[in-house]
């Protein structure tokens, strides 16, 4: 293996993203890629494959592959020329060369692109680098193929719902008598009823600390179906007048109230401390959490609780309005039997999510030490 000394320009040209408001986006197939990765669709090709795109601004070090076309945002940088080099060994070694990346102008927030082509790198020669990519894809290959088998059994637990819960086709309904418009024995409640809406704690910012042992849990860390392990903000201890719900455990279902209101997500890890503005909720007597995870996973329900938010800077959602408003208490048997069948579903979707989270680490103790030599590769 040998290795150049060179500037990171002499490896990879990177340039800024492209302007695309929601607003003037069209329904398509083209992945629209910021500084956090995939995050809409369009119609219209920007950019083609192989990509290679990192943040711009909002989080830096994040570093995406794409091997189809897109449609790389503004906030984010793209390379438009590999010089010669793996593609994908590109997106392995800017994220290992930007991981402790920090700007000189710390009044100023995000990464510099000229101020990146002067950064001093040393690289390998491209038998190397096709080594060094074989190494790291093949966790990166587990740990998609593991985020496919998420996708399709959310998608399969969404449509299960939907069929019993929404359409009323559930076992036995072909027989079922129906008492203004509900089976008989469902009842109509309120969610407030069926679901207890823990709020988080008012945690002070002069509390955080870099390495605390506890990370706080806030509405960045709730996306739609899935829990952002990773928290900005950490603690050392547990603040003495916390209560005790807000320490939470792997298998608690999360609401965030403000900004994109109405997601949900499956806590999974541990040291988790809940923050104001995310709720817990927990199904009262008789309510699975399998019942209570999916119903809000549900796109009509997530649409009812954008509707019930209020707001124009930022939208948030009061859990004392969402308590009164009205819900479908389906009967016991029902919710028994969706409980027997989407339980093993559930665990399945923790554990993926678990196995993920060792292949990451893995591959991130290793990412460095095959990019800076101390792994040598044969070839």
């Amino acid at each position: 293996m040998s290795w150049i000394d060179c500037e990171l320009g002499d490896v990879v040209t990177l340039k800024r993203g492209h302007d695309l408001p929601k607003d003037n986006r069209s329904e398509g197939q083209v992945p629209v890629v910021s500084s956090s990765g995939i995050t809409g669709w369009h119609n219209e090709i920007k950019a083609e494959p192989p990509g290679v795109v990192t943040g711009r601004y909002g989080t830096i070090g994040e570093v995406f592959y794409l091997d189809r076309p897109y449609w790389p945002l503004n906030t984010a940088l793209y390379a438009i020329d590999f010089h010669g080099n793996d593609p994908r060994f590109v997106a392995y070694f800017l994220r290992s060369q930007l991981k402790n990346y920090k700007s000189e102008k710390a009044a100023v927030p995000g990464v510099d692109r000229n101020v990146l082509h002067k950064i001093k790198v040393r690289c390998p020669d491209p038998q190397s680098q096709s080594k060094i990519v074989s190494v790291l894809s093949a966790y990166d290959d587990l740990i998609e193929n593991n985020r496919r088998r998420i996708a399709l059994l959310e998608q399969a637990a969404r449509l299960l719902y939907r069929e019993w819960f929404v359409h009323f086709r559930f076992p036995g309904y072909e027989t079922a008598k129906f008492v203004n418009g509900l089976p008989e024995g469902w009842e109509l409640k309120t969610y407030g009823e069926l679901f207890n809406f823990q709020g988080g704690f008012a945690f002070k910012s002069s509390s955080y600390v870099a390495d605390g042992r506890y990370g706080v849990v806030t509405i960045k860390n709730v996306h739609d179906a899935r829990f952002v392990q990773e928290c900005a903000s950490r603690v050392p201890d547990i603040p003495a007048k916390m209560k005790p719900h807000c320490r939470l455990e792997t298998g608690d279902v999360l609401l965030s109230l403000t900004g994109n209101v109405g997601r949900s997500c499956i806590v999974v890890g541990d040291n988790y401390l809940l923050n104001q503005r995310v709720a817990k909720i927990v199904g009262r007597t008789g309510i699975p959490r399998t019942f209570v995870y999916w119903s809000f996973s549900n796109h009509q329900t997530i649409k009812d609780l954008e509707n019930l938010a209020y707001g124009v800077a930022q939208l948030n959602l009061s859990p004392v309005n969402l308590a009164a408003r009205g819900f479908v208490r389906p009967a016991n048997g029902v919710l028994e039997e969706f409980d027997r069948l989407l339980s093993p579903v559930f665990d399945q979707l923790i554990n993926l999510v678990k196995q993920n989270a060792q292949l990451t680490k893995a591959r991130d103790l290793l990412l460095p030490r095959v990019m800076d030599g101390r792994i040598p590769v044969k070839v």
